[in-house]
């Protein structure tokens, strides 16, 4: 089997994706101001015409702590903020709930027989904010223009489609795809060039290909799309929400769909509020923010106690899904012995009871217990320093350099890790491995990744639950950061995509990450239960990893 051709930007987008340390620049301006102003416990509006009072507007405030980069689904990257923003305004195919289960949103399913051909049957319900239906024709002109060398999306790993080139993209002018045909008015049949998995199609597809309405944008040449002004307020959608402002560094402001196909929102008017992580407490405590989700709003660690002890607010702790992740440059760290005595050697329930308390999870490799393919059979390696320094001496018979200072490269926005970081370096010194820790910005961190200038390097990765195929298989290859390759890994990767069966997939991933935990080309130094918050005035509203914005016509204010 052709392994799939993830390229590395593409893990790249994906690590940046669920940095949890990213933080916004935050402000306002006058247009900001406008739109967001009547909020926190304020939500009705009584402005109106003479004497006459308009009817009552409900405002809802999200946080997120993360700049957009667009609101085009055309340009759809790896960013949540980019997702979830712009998915209120035109639907996914399917999307993620709390539980973990693929639901609906303008699919009614995706199947697959042969894990080649997928069949996508859009709900025959849906229908744009014009009452034109949501069509199979609306997909596959949507996936054409995706596939655009003009737009030269990067992102959306199209290659994996017959009659898109290796490149991601169809030919200049091209005018159909060949693995991308509606087969009638409500159904699409997609055809890869290889065998792939389900939850993999979905995650990657059914989650991020967000249908545009052909009749509106048909004309609009590809060259004008990509900087086309009508996504930034378009007057045709399929989800509950449109666009009516945007700012990308500081907020976008929606109105609510009144024929949304699924059922009005109850909300008038929702505002993203785009604000440094460090305002978020402030935030939720003076009801200026009303809502905050995990993986698009980074309350700071130490805020925790914080956000917990406010009268107005309601937390959720999410899924452990985040992974504290340390990766070995094994080029450089070539000795097995070394990596094994660094996961041996340093306390890590310790870091996850005192730096996090205890809101997450010690495991070994990739996959944590939120997902469907963990196996809770792989005992994770115990802190045991005494090993540690028997195989440290025995590396060292061998010529192993024990003056030789390890280079590890650590994110200078995760307060958390930086101080985990210098326990990590006073505990492995103990063992007889000295370490430099440089703490660095997020860019250079990245930049020193993709060069492997590093011996050891730790950052905030989300390996999805339901489908950690293309993270892992570039992770553990030659081209990705760990330089590490292995047959077997290899072989149990490519196995996850010849089935939809999860027992399994899940017996496969257990053959990885038990390698993994044998060989050591990454250590997991915690799993992430991250914080979520919500105003008690915004009911049937759930901050978690996944799921948050399903039901968003469903919120409502108590006030």
């Amino acid at each position: 089997m052709k392994r799939w051709k993830w390229k590395k930007i593409t893990a790249l987008f994906m690590a940046l994706f669920m940095l949890l340390s990213l933080t916004a620049c935050g402000g306002k301006t006058e247009t900001g101001n406008k739109d967001t102003s009547e909020t926190g416990g304020n939500n009705t509006n009584t402005a109106g015409e003479g004497n006459t009072a308009a009817p009552e507007k409900k405002i809802v405030n999200i946080g997120m702590t993360d700049t957009l980069t667009s609101i085009n689904p055309l340009l759809m990257d790896a960013t949540e903020i980019l997702k979830y923003s712009t998915s209120l305004e035109f639907l996914p195919l399917v999307e993620l709930n709390s539980d973990l289960e693929f639901e609906g949103m303008l699919a009614t399913s995706i199947t697959t027989e042969d894990n080649i051909h997928f069949t996508v049957n859009i709900d025959e319900n849906a229908v744009w904010s014009d009452g034109e239906p949501v069509t199979a024709d609306d997909v596959v002109f949507t996936v054409l223009k995706l596939a655009s060398p003009t737009l030269a999306n990067v992102s959306m790993a199209l290659y994996a489609f017959e009659g898109v080139g290796d490149d991601g993209f169809t030919e200049e002018g091209a005018a159909e795809i060949s693995g991308v045909k509606a087969i009638d008015g409500k159904t699409v049949e997609f055809t890869t060039k290889y065998e792939m998995a389900l939850t993999t199609f979905e995650n990657t597809y059914g989650r991020y290909i967000l249908t545009v309405p052909k009749h509106i944008l048909k004309d609009v040449p590809d060259e004008e799309l990509a900087a086309y002004d009508w996504f930034n307020a378009p007057t045709v959608v399929s989800g509950p929400y449109r666009v009516t402002d945007v700012d990308l560094q500081h907020y976008v402001s929606y109105t609510a769909n009144e024929n949304y196909w699924k059922g009005a929102p109850k909300i008038n008017k929702l505002n993203i509020k785009i604000l440094p992580a460090a305002q978020l407490l402030t935030s939720l405590q003076s009801g200026e923010i009303d809502f905050v989700q995990q993986t698009t709003g980074n309350i700071l660690q130490e805020d925790y106690a914080g956000v917990e002890a406010l009268d107005n607010v309601t937390v959720n702790y999410g899924s452990p899904v985040t992974n504290q992740s340390i990766f070995f440059n094994t080029d450089s760290v070539s000795d097995v012995r070394i990596r094994q005595a660094v996961l041996y050697g340093f306390d890590r329930e310790s870091i996850l009871s005192g730096l996090l308390n205890g809101k997450g999870e010690i495991v070994d490799g990739f996959l944590s217990s939120a997902g469907p393919f963990y196996d809770s059979g792989l005992t994770p390696t115990a802190y045991d320093p005494e090993k540690a320094k028997a195989l440290v001496k025995e590396a060292e018979s061998d010529g192993w350099d024990s003056s030789r200072v390890l280079n590890f490269y650590v994110n200078s926005g995760d307060t958390t890790f930086t101080q985990a970081a210098d326990y990590i370096t006073a505990q492995l010194a103990e063992i007889g491995i000295k370490v430099q820790v440089n703490t660095v910005d997020l860019a250079s961190l990245m930049s020193t990744a993709g060069n492997k200038g590093f011996d050891i390097m730790a950052v905030q990765y989300t390996y999805a639950p339901v489908d950690p195929y293309p993270d892992v298989s570039w992770l553990l290859s030659a081209d990705g950061w760990t330089g590490f390759a292995d047959e077997q890994v290899a072989e149990a990767l490519a196995a996850t995509q010849t089935t939809s069966d999860v027992a399994e997939i899940r017996e496969q991933y257990l053959t990885i990450d038990t390698i993994v935990q044998k060989e050591v080309p990454m250590i997991s130094a915690y799993v992430i239960s991250a914080l979520g918050a919500v105003n008690k005035r915004l009911v049937n509203a759930t901050p978690d990893v996944y799921g948050s914005f399903i039901n968003i016509q469903e919120w409502d204010v108590t006030e």
